[in-house]
């Protein structure tokens, strides 16, 4: 205990001589967070220079080991870093799929040249990642996706198309699924890594409901991808992406947190309605129990304890909170709330979030999928 009481010490002490205080204020909006990659505009010199300080002393993934970028902390030191970082109000250093995905997909099942290569360049924030897994014909049945990876000797030729790839206009690479066998639906894909940048790779982002295009359709003809880019066994790379499908519902769950430092109730103001106080109240104390079961389960995560199908619950319960988080802020706000384009309400922040929670329960795996998951594996329900 006594060396962890010195560490917390030493690592407030850094944090407040290293954090710059723009860094400290509360995000506005998702063009404050710093996702690096070679494309990436930095948006303040303190932005870039938080990053630097945390990628120095590998704290952007402080559990990975050192050897790969990583700050090599125990789980019990991560908890602490993460706890000073939040009673600072230290923003997030990187955003990154490859922090909350691939990289515990490579740690698990990369090559030790792929792990020292993708993880330390995820690490300092030079490479930033999109999914390639959802298909206009294989979202919920993932299995069935079709872009084919013809085996050319040393290398794959891809040809297919992906769809709602997260910021694929802006990533420098791609993890995607790939079919190499028609032999076996599940035992016949694999797990590929390749750059946006190689020839017949292209983009075109889907506008949403939201008014925003994070989204996109992504298209390969005839793309070239080495074999030394080829994570896992050929074939086997369904267990690739269902191991790191946990992590990304694991990551989706996070929303049910929303970044908030402060109750729901504090932060909407004053309420004349009673009615609407009281769920107010009840959402924030569902809120607070969300919260410990969060931190519950990643403990038990880290430790290799955590039920397989957890990942499931926790994201559906996530986003079901998250979308009622945005249900009650639209009903704080009043018909303020839906304006839409004004400086006054931030270019109608509240409707379009409000809209985009709408995808929560559907990207990452449905919440009936998830549903089907808890079901059958914890509740082992009969006919699940």
């Amino acid at each position: 205990m006594a060396d962890l009481d010195n560490f917390r010490a030493e690592t407030r002490a850094w944090l407040e001589a290293n954090c710059p205080a723009e860094m400290r204020e509360p995000m506005r909006g998702e063009k404050d967070a710093c996702w690096g990659g070679r494309h990436f505009e930095f948006q303040s010199p303190a932005q870039k220079q938080w990053l630097d300080a945390m990628a120095s002393r590998g704290w952007t993934v402080p559990d990975w080991p050192k050897e790969y970028g990583g700050g090599g902390l125990s789980p019990a030191e991560a908890k602490i870093l993460k706890e000073e970082m939040t009673a600072l109000g230290c923003r997030p250093p990187l955003t990154s799929f490859g922090i909350s995905m691939l990289g515990p997909a490579l740690l698990k099942f990369g090559t030790e040249e792929q792990k020292k290569h993708y993880l330390t360049e995820i690490a300092r924030g030079e490479i930033r990642w999109c999914q390639g897994y959802s298909e206009p014909g294989a979202g919920s049945d993932l299995a069935g996706l079709q872009t084919k990876a013809e085996d050319k000797g040393d290398h794959y030729l891809v040809n297919g198309q992906k769809v709602w790839t997260s910021y694929a206009d802006q990533a420098d690479w791609i993890f995607c699924l790939v079919r190499t066998s028609t032999e076996s639906k599940h035992g016949g894909i694999s797990f590929l890594l390749f750059d946006m940048e190689s020839p017949g790779v292209s983009t075109k982002p889907i506008l949403l409901i939201s008014g925003n295009s994070p989204f996109c359709e992504t298209f390969f003809d005839e793309v070239k991808v080495p074999k030394s880019q080829l994570v896992g066994e050929e074939n086997r790379g369904w267990d690739v992406a269902k191991y790191l499908l946990g992590h990304e519902r694991e990551m989706i769950s996070g929303m049910g947190l929303g970044g908030e430092k402060e109750a729901l109730g504090k932060s909407v103001g004053p309420i004349d309605d009673p009615l609407l106080r009281a769920e107010i109240a009840a959402f924030d104390v569902d809120a607070l129990a969300f919260a410990a079961m969060s931190e519950r389960f990643i403990d038990q995560l880290k430790a290799g304890e955590a039920h397989p199908a957890m990942p499931s619950m926790m994201k559906y319960a996530g986003t079901e909170l998250n979308k009622r988080r945005h249900e009650l802020i639209m009903a704080a706000g009043g018909s303020d709330a839906l304006e839409w384009d004004s400086d006054r309400s931030k270019g109608g922040k509240a409707a379009r979030d409000w809209l985009r929670t709408k995808a929560n329960s559907i990207e990452g795996g449905t919440s009936e999928v998830q549903l089907g998951i808890v079901a059958k594996h914890i509740l082992r329900l009969p006919g699940a």
